[in-house]
């Protein structure tokens, strides 16, 4: 069975390397485009480029995804299937084009957090459990026919960080489950449940990851936990942006206003929520480096 993935970030390498070490044939890759990037503006390749050009597989680059050289191309070569993970949306003339379908992994258990971010509003919103689904593509975003899915628990610490990294592991041995059932014709699609109780999990903006000091502390904290390490939790200090990667939550002392801060102004730094404080461990201040607290306060004058 010939295969065509596509992918960008690194989520995407787990799951392109397993399907290589178990032996399915990789027709094509398709990534997206050079970029420049940094201050030379230099052309950065991403991270599935540099992982299918290391490997000699035939990789397209294409600019927009109805063009017709692209589509030209990609029927000529008459791939089985294609394997999409974190990639654009895409046009239907491509997902209908493979006989056996286009399937998808998303890193949620679907239909819960359907949107560009699931991994960061599952933790946002406190949940306990979640995991990675794979499902054939349809019109409407991530509302495919399920084929597999498995769970994970969710840490009381855990980052989006630390929860992208397991569920990046988890999806590439599910995705290897998924073809290989296709391949074999051995699975059945479940439709999705409509609810008006599903979550969504919608592309996150720069207004959504200022903390408001007003909420709770586990509010507070679970939105510092689900935009580590990217794209960070803030608050201004000193009129000056600080972005905020770890953090401890603690009982809050009687007569401390909300968005005050304490600070002995050597081992810690903490700001007052609705009912307890949030401890910082680990920031970056604008225009300066990430940094632990303590390295952090020497350098600071509050």
């Amino acid at each position: 069975m010939k295969i065509v993935f596509m992918g960008t970030p690194d989520f995407a390498v787990a799951a392109l390397a397993a399907l290589k070490s178990a032996g399915f044939s990789i027709a094509a890759v398709v990534t997206a485009p050079d970029k420049p990037a940094g201050r030379g503006q230099k052309l950065n390749e991403s991270a599935v480029k540099k992982y299918a050009t290391a490997q000699g597989l035939n990789i397209l680059q294409p600019t927009k995804l109805k063009d017709p050289e692209f589509i030209e191309a990609l029927g000529l070569l008459k791939a089985d299937l294609f394997v999409v993970v974190a990639f654009r949306m895409l046009p239907e003339m491509v997902w209908q084009m493979p006989p056996k379908g286009t399937i998808n992994l998303h890193g949620s258990l679907l239909p819960q957090y359907r949107g560009a971010a699931p991994i960061n509003h599952a933790i946002i919103n406190g949940e306990k459990e979640t995991g990675v689904t794979t499902f054939f593509l349809k019109q409407e975003i991530d509302t495919g026919d399920i084929i597999f899915s498995d769970a994970i628990a969710i840490g009381d610490d855990e980052t989006a960080g630390s929860l992208h990294d397991k569920l990046m592991v988890l999806g590439a041995d599910l995705v290897v489950k998924t073809v290989t059932a296709i391949a074999d014709n051995n699975y059945n699609e479940v439709p999705q449940p409509e609810s008006e109780a599903l979550k969504s999990a919608p592309k996150i903006f720069k207004d959504f990851c200022k903390i408001d000091w007003n909420q709770s502390n586990e509010k507070v904290y679970n939105l510092i936990r689900g935009l580590s390490p990217y794209p960070t939790a803030f608050t201004i200090l000193n009129d000056k942006t600080l972005k905020i990667f770890n953090a401890q939550p603690e009982d809050k002392e009687p007569g401390i206003s909300t968005g005050a801060f304490l600070t002995d102004g050597k081992t810690y730094l903490k700001f007052a929520t609705k009912d307890g404080f949030i401890k910082l461990t680990d920031v970056q201040f604008e225009g300066k480096r990430r940094m632990l607290i303590d390295e952090f306060l020497r350098g600071m004058r509050m």
